[in-house]
């Protein structure tokens, strides 16, 4: 007499697998010997002894008696009744049904009805904003397309004066059901009706503005509340403005891109500003006090005596406004000193002495200005 297989060795998996373990065991077991795919005479029978080491190991009871008891320990617990185990999705993969209406007794439908309500589709849309609008934030008008109900059947899709009908194939429903006999009973496949393509209902007399669809393209306007510190590749979320759902589901969303204008000045950096300024060869080695320009308007700056070439001043909280959280960032002044191509014969002889004062020594700089112009725009 031949030796029973192990419930175990059956599936392939280790006394410890999980129900995941379990499942994913029996489903690729399934795909091989299913009497329906496997044409082998010999199929039938594996296919019932996968089942059967599946039902047992699947039931928290019976997987319990069967490790202390083995076999003998489920022989009298009711017998292998299918009907018992959930496998529609599991069987459902191997004969790419959409779902189940019933299966040998147990149910659980995964086709989802073309009458059920869905949600509409998401749009996209984009705003090019001034610097100053980015910085500062400002109520945008934007224009889009989406569909809209159509105003003249009112979203029916039945001209004026005339209704849809109730598909006599479906009795409404919108679905058909086909049944198939197999080894465990009857199973039903469930599919949008191909009369009414799954609506349930026939429009005879189409309207004349919206062809039966119940929808119209529309160019739809909306003001966008843009918040200050936004910046190129910021998007933003406008719930319910996307495409009307379906069957009276929720709108889905638009989502609007953002897109900054670059500044004649100013330069961004995250939240920095940077402004070069020229200033000449006096007011670097004496210094001066000079109003410059930042994103609020004119601001006094002091330029420190002896500043060389590529010194960088910062003004703290001029920059950008966060765009989460308080506070600003900071204008970054970048001095450039200016020298003069050409001077005046007044100006030569004022320059020869001052030359002929400082003497004629160099040192070699460390760094060059566009070193550290880099490291100051890298942080």
């Amino acid at each position: 007499m031949a030796k029973e297989r192990d419930y175990y060795e059956i599936l392939g998996v280790g006394k410890n697998a999980d129900q995941d373990e379990l499942k994913n065991a029996f489903r690729n077991l399934a795909r091989k010997y299913h009497p329906d795919i496997n044409k082998d005479p010999k199929a039938e029978e594996q296919f019932k002894e996968i089942n059967e080491a599946y039902q047992v190991l699947s039931d928290p009871d019976k997987r319990a008696a069967y490790d202390r008891f083995g076999k003998a320990g489920v022989s009298g617990m009711g017998g292998f009744d299918y009907s018992q185990v959930d496998l529609s999705d599991i069987l459902g993969d191997l004969f790419g049904f959409g779902g189940f209406g019933g299966f040998g007794g147990f149910g659980g439908s995964q086709y989802r009805s073309q009458t059920a309500p869905r949600r509409g589709a998401d749009l996209q849309s984009v705003v090019t904003l001034e610097f100053e609008e980015a910085t500062f934030g400002v109520d945008k008008e934007i224009s889009f397309v989406r569909d809209e109900k159509c105003t003249k059947c009112q979203g029916t899709g039945a001209e004026p004066g005339t209704t849809a009908e109730k598909c006599a194939h479906c009795n409404g429903r919108g679905e058909v059901k086909t049944t198939r006999q197999t080894m465990f009973g009857s199973m039903v496949q469930v599919s949008p009706c191909p009369v009414c393509n799954g609506k349930g209902e026939i429009i005879r007399t189409p309207c004349t503005q919206c062809h039966g669809n119940g929808l119209e393209r529309k160019t739809v306007k909306r003001i966008v509340a843009i918040p200050a510190g936004v910046d190129t590749g910021t998007r933003i979320r406008l719930s319910g403005e996307g495409q009307p759902g379906i069957n009276n589901g929720p709108n889905g969303d638009l989502y609007v891109d953002v897109r900054v204008k670059p500044h004649k000045i100013f330069q961004r950096k995250d939240t920095d500003i940077y402004l070069d300024l020229n200033i000449n060869i006096v007011q670097a080695t004496l210094g001066d006090m000079i109003d410059i320009p930042t994103i609020d308007g004119t601001e006094p700056l002091k330029i420190p005596a002896g500043t060389q070439p590529g010194r960088i001043i910062t003004l703290k909280g001029k920059g950008i406004p966060y765009l989460r959280g308080n506070g600003r960032g900071d204008q970054k002044v970048i001095v450039n000193v200016v020298i003069p191509s050409s001077v005046t014969p007044e100006q030569r002889v004022l320059l020869e002495q001052l030359g002929e004062l400082l003497g004629t020594e160099v040192t070699p700089q460390e760094k060059n200005i566009w070193e550290r112009l880099k490291e100051a725009l890298n942080g």
